[in-house]
């Protein structure tokens, strides 16, 4: 059986996070299993060791005790066979923020992202938070070329709009024009959903933290606020 997909909205590590961190750990099987912080995004800006540490320093936090920050830095490091092989044994795997545009074309058809796939069929956590859930999705949105790009699609039918109770409210508007009969998921800082609210993954959702999850559709907008359920297929 497939695993869980955890999206969240950015600001992720700065301690107000736990609630669906903790639930992702339990869902991937607890305090012992394998996670993988992968910190592509933050490559660009020569960001990725401190973002990886803060990961790693976060999720032991929580009380998890076999955390590792992956060198998944380029397309030769998403290909190589060893980082390859460490992703399809991890039991979460956490993408974090930074470019959009960088973490999705680099993961793309790469090893690495068959990996996290294989690990996901086989009942792993696959989470992104800002940059990270976005690529996960059909489309998204890259800020820094103001393109639309198609993304992995572990989500059909979507795109992400983090960051919403800041900036990523404002690129709803155009990106309903954009994207025709598309799903945009707004997810406020601080604020993450998980498919853990039924037997049925991928429709059952939950809200955890602080904020909000905003879904613009056909004109209208659904907002759920933390701790609240919903089935949602996106279609």
């Amino acid at each position: 059986m497939a695993g869980y997909i955890l999206l969240e909205g950015g600001a992720e590590f700065g301690g107000l996070m736990s609630a669906p961190d903790l639930r992702a750990i339990e869902l991937a099987g607890g305090f012992d299993v394998p996670i993988s912080i992968i910190p592509t995004a933050a490559a660009p800006d020569n960001n990725h060791r401190r973002a990886g540490n803060n990961g790693v320093n976060w999720f032991r936090h929580l009380g998890a005790h076999n955390i590792e920050a992956l060198p998944l830095i380029d397309t030769a490091s998403a290909n190589d066979a060893t980082i390859a092989a460490s992703l399809q044994q991890s039991r979460l795997i956490y993408l974090l923020g930074g470019f959009p545009g960088y973490l999705g074309t680099t993961l793309a058809g790469s090893t690495a992202w068959q990996a996290m796939l294989a690990a996901y069929e086989a009942g792993a956590v696959i989470a992104g938070s800002s940059a990270g859930a976005m690529v996960l999705c059909q489309y998204y949105y890259d800020p820094g070329t103001r393109k639309l790009i198609n993304g992995l699609r572990l989500l059909d039918n979507t795109c992400v709009l983090p960051h919403h109770n800041t900036f990523g409210k404002n690129w709803a508007t155009q990106l309903s024009q954009d994207l025709p009969g598309v799903v945009l998921l707004g997810i406020d800082e601080r604020t993450g959903l998980i498919d853990d609210a039924g037997t049925n993954r991928k429709t059952d959702w939950r809200v955890y933290g602080q904020g909000a999850i905003s879904i613009y559709r056909n004109g209208s907008t659904a907002i759920y606020h933390a701790g609240k359920t919903f089935t949602d297929s996106f279609s």
